[in-house]
């Protein structure tokens, strides 16, 4: 039998926990009697097992590594109390003389889980809690606390002024650390509870926290407000919650724990929000890509995912982020935008809506254009409202993020390799397999590989009437980005016969912009009329004319018809078919 300290790598002691048993092991798995939170930490991480020799410690192989005084180490021992054993960002301490040392506040202290579920342990000295379930901490233990949390405060000033912000940090994250233990103490059974269960438990945790605290909290700080940092901090996304909640705040960018950006019109601006730790962001990107089923840790630093409403999100940790996880969401509008919408924006105009409404009834192959963030996957959206309500479409996308209306709607999502890095299925396997479930429709949320080249096929065997997105500048740039994602499908194709599929398979190609001024734009529409000497031929029907800016820096322009007249609206004309040619003029 052994005891073993466990502390952050700042010194503050988190959990003394006696192991009654010859052996025991450390890592992030429920089964672990010392359980850590964190993506450095593996599974079962280590082994701690004691023989007539001493105790000694085992790397198994998982996470990062296991550390013995700043040396990576297979097996050590034996262990010494004056011995640092690093797993991730802890330090355990093993031995009696060291567990003797430590008071019996910080012993009492569960591991402290940076994830939703608190770590899952033996407390041997529950009779070191107030009666109430809330620690009660020593002012030694306390103004270490806040000395850890000032050297963590971010440097920008906040909303309130910076002492009352770091005032509400700083009782925001000891609130935190006492509903963990708390939950922990109790033995909440967290993967029994649905979201709004949990979210209401732990609400009542809280305010008994809040209620216990009582005066010592200061009459500055909003209690109720205090109550929903910590709770979104606990359950949720943290200080994203607000942003999310925030209609006019369109993208969320986390640089780092401390340096959150935000887009408001399209326009790049600092918020004053921030994470409490490195370990918060990772724990809200844990939140989001865990329901899907995906991962992220060390061996995956990056991940593709979506949240509930269908915003796109992308984050990406260390070692591959160097300030820290870094965390990007593009939010979806709550309301679901209609082509009036992107009228009133002045996205584009009415007449090129009629337009696009023609193409997609009359079963126009259609590619969007532009670049990252100029609204290709809102248009594409818009677009698809348009297709008839009695035609069978199937989506194939990275991350599942299109919203379409009609009711016979099969949605189709690529999935990554599991952790031995087998079973994944990419997108250009979704796309063969699509064309074998009888669609009217293929839309693919994005074109960037091998799948352009069965997407191609797919448009030229009877799937007329396909949508899907590309980035690139300007229509003539698609066609080429076209011929080089056909060449990485692996098939040595001639430039020719690329040129041939692409011009057969391709009528619409719309180009979207995002301007300076963060207004997005149709900026020309343009209809693929064939090839010539070896050179796709190309024409605009409806462009956009910018005009310089206004006295607001706001971009100037209009949208114009060319005067040309598509080839498939004069065969609609010759077969009789009713088409208003004005819009062209």
């Amino acid at each position: 039998m052994f005891d073993v300290i466990v502390k952050e790598d700042t010194g503050e002691v988190l959990a003394h926990i006696h192991c009654n048993e010859r052996s025991c092991t450390v890592g992030k798995a429920r089964g672990n009697l010392i359980q850590l939170k964190g993506w450095k930490i593996g599974g079962v991480h280590a082994q701690i097992e004691q023989n007539e020799k001493g105790i000694f410690v085992e790397d198994l192989g998982a996470g990062i590594g296991t550390l013995v005084n700043s040396a990576r180490v297979d097996t050590y021992g034996p262990v010494r109390s004056s011995d640092e054993i690093k797993v991730g960002p802890y330090i355990l301490n093993i031995g009696v003389a060291e567990v003797e040392e430590v008071e019996p506040e910080a012993a009492a202290a569960p591991v402290h889980a940076p994830v939703h579920a608190p770590a899952q342990r033996r407390v041997e000295e529950e009779e070191d809690y107030s009666p109430g379930g809330v620690v009660e901490e020593t002012p030694e233990q306390l103004e270490q606390v806040v000395q850890h949390l000032r050297s963590a405060l971010p440097e920008v000033a906040q909303e309130g002024g910076e002492a009352e912000y770091e005032e509400r940090f700083m009782w925001r994250n000891r609130i935190h650390r006492q509903l963990l233990r708390m939950m922990d103490l109790r033995r909440t059974d967290l993967d029994s509870m649905d979201e709004s269960a949990l979210r209401d438990n732990a609400l009542k945790l809280i305010d008994e926290i809040i209620t216990h605290i009582g005066e010592r909290l200061p009459s500055t700080i909003d209690r109720e407000q205090l109550a929903k940092e910590v709770l979104d901090e606990a359950i949720g996304l943290g200080p994203l919650e607000d942003l999310l909640a925030d209609d006019e705040v369109t993208e969320i960018m986390v640089n780092n724990a401390r340096e959150i950006f935000v887009e408001k019109g399209g326009k790049l601006q600092a918020s004053s929000v921030t994470f409490s730790s490195d370990l918060a962001v990772l724990s809200a990107i844990e939140r989001i890509v865990s329901p899907l089923g995906r991962r992220i840790d060390e061996s995956s630093p990056m991940v593709d995912a979506r949240l509930k409403d269908g915003s796109r999100v992308n984050a990406i940790i260390p070692p591959l982020a160097l300030k820290g996880p870094c965390l990007t969401i593009r939010k979806f509008s709550k309301k679901k935008l209609q082509a009036g919408d992107l009228v009133a924006f002045k996205a584009l105009d009415a007449r090129m809506v009629m337009f696009l409404t023609m193409c997609v009834m009359q079963h126009k192959n259609i590619i969007i254009s532009g670049g990252t963030g100029s609204g290709k996957t809102t248009l594409l959206n818009v677009m698809s409202n348009f297709i008839p309500v009695d035609e069978r479409i199937v989506t194939v996308e990275d991350a599942a993020e299109l919203q379409l209306n009609q009711p016979h709607v099969v949605s189709l999502e690529a999935r990554p390799p599991n952790l031995e890095g087998k079973g994944a299925v990419p997108i250009r396997e979704l796309v063969r397999n699509c064309l074998r479930m009888r669609p009217d429709r293929i839309v693919v949320g994005e074109c960037r590989g091998g799948e352009a080249l069965d997407m191609l096929q797919a448009m030229n065997t009877g799937h007329d009437g396909s949508l899907t997105t590309a980035h690139a500048n300007t229509p003539r740039d698609l066609i080429s980005r076209l011929e080089v994602m056909v060449m990485m499908a692996g098939m040595d194709l001639p430039a020719a016969a690329i040129r041939e599929q692409v011009a057969s398979a391709v009528d619409i190609i719309v180009q979207q912009n995002r301007f300076s001024d963060g207004s997005r734009r149709v900026t020309a529409i343009t209809e693929v009329t064939g090839v010539e000497s070896g050179v796709i031929q190309m024409q605009d029907i409806f462009r956009f004319q910018q005009e310089g800016f206004d006295e607001n820096h706001r971009v100037r322009g209009q949208f114009v018809a060319t005067g040309a007249i598509p080839e498939f609206y004069e065969d609609m004309r010759a077969r009789g078919i009713g088409v208003d040619l004005t819009i062209f003029k």
